[in-house]
């Protein structure tokens, strides 16, 4: 089985990050987001893959390379813009040829991995087989209605009344007759060639299209309140490591990771908590939750339940949490702006001002 990881896309919920970067590229405690998808991938037995890129093609291939680092081969196919998740799939014809293979949306989080999928996928092949996780509110997704034996009997994108609360979350295997169904369907309304179409063009020609629903934890990252909870996540189960410095004025209470090259001076870090190579933590509080990236710099700050990507500097912030803080970036203080004083003052009055 191959597989076909989409990373293009705009990432429109995103912005400003992704002005300037593929969210696929934005990272979860210190790793891009893509790279767990990767891994994942490996991990089910997969080893040809093609990435289907966008704008940010080039950065995608230099940070991920030719897939040797993942032990996969990766093949990057480019989208010029973003068609829908059915258009991509055209594309990678080629690629793909007759072979079974699965879609991954690059920028979703699985902590549970697709090796079990994979497995039933190939043990049971059908012409397309969707993973499912009922939702709390399935009118902001792509839904699928399914009967008691597991097959899929309709699919409706993001309904006004959804017949489930089955959600699609971005994770399907296919069998060489989607090519058929991509085919054969024609751009929504919004311009885009969808996927939901294709499975439902299927399904109405007869073919089997089997469900598969997990309840674990499962996360879109496409937002920056996604991205502080998948990081959350992650941090769970992370192993302290000291390879950097800490000097003796400091306190490091729990899971804490300092990478090589970073210090710690003088501050006292709360785990779980993960700090990039070159980054420097001075006379600062981190609290939980909290991914400090390569050569960052926090100094005289209190940070908690935050990502701070590579090169950001916070200096005499009392407090930030919950924050997403960009490539570069600086937060400070803001200069005390002088004292002034509004009078009315009758003729002959003394009035005392205290300095």
């Amino acid at each position: 089985m191959k597989a076909l990881v989409l990373a293009g896309g705009t990432g429109s919920r995103l912005r400003p990050f992704t002005h300037t970067g593929a969210k696929q590229l934005l990272p979860v405690a210190n790793k891009p987001v893509l790279f767990y998808a990767l891994e994942s991938l490996a991990a089910a037995g997969i080893r040809e893959v093609g990435v289907v890129v966008g704008t940010y093609g080039r950065e995608i291939r230099e940070l991920a390379g030719e897939g040797g680092a993942f032990g996969l081969r990766i093949t990057y196919l480019r989208q010029s813009r973003p068609r829908g998740l059915a258009h991509a799939v055209s594309i990678a014809r080629d690629f793909l040829g007759d072979d079974d293979f699965l879609l991954y949306l690059g920028d979703n989080y699985l902590p549970q991995g697709v090796t079990d999928f994979v497995r039933l996928s190939a043990a049971e092949p059908a012409a397309a087989r969707l993973l499912l996780t009922p939702v709390a509110d399935p009118s902001a997704f792509g839904v699928a209605e399914v009967d008691p034996d597991g097959n899929v009997l309709r699919l409706e994108e993001k309904p006004e009344n959804p017949r489930s609360t089955l959600a699609l979350i971005g994770v399907y295997a296919f069998g060489p007759a989607v090519h058929e169904a991509v085919r054969a369907i024609t751009p929504s309304a919004r311009g885009e060639l969808e996927i939901t179409h294709a499975v439902q063009w299927m399904i109405d020609q007869g073919l089997r299209v089997r469900a598969e629903t997990t309840t674990l934890p499962w996360r879109d990252t496409g937002s920056a309140e996604d991205m502080l909870e998948v990081n959350r996540h992650v941090l769970d189960g992370l192993e302290g490591r000291i390879e950097g410095k800490v000097d003796a004025r400091s306190t490091l209470v729990g899971r804490v990771r300092v990478a090589e090259g970073a210090v710690v001076r003088g501050s006292r870090v709360v785990g779980p908590v993960v700090i990039g190579a070159g980054a420097v933590v001075s006379n600062s509080s981190i609290g939980p939750y909290t991914s400090i990236g390569e050569d960052c710099r926090v100094e005289d700050s209190a940070v908690e339940y935050s990502v701070l990507l590579r090169g950001a500097q916070i200096e005499g912030a009392s407090r930030i949490e919950s924050s997403l803080i960009g490539r570069g970036a600086f937060v400070g203080p803001a200069p005390r702006l002088p004292q002034a004083h509004r009078l009315v003052i009758g003729d002959h009055s003394k009035v005392y001002l205290t300095p």
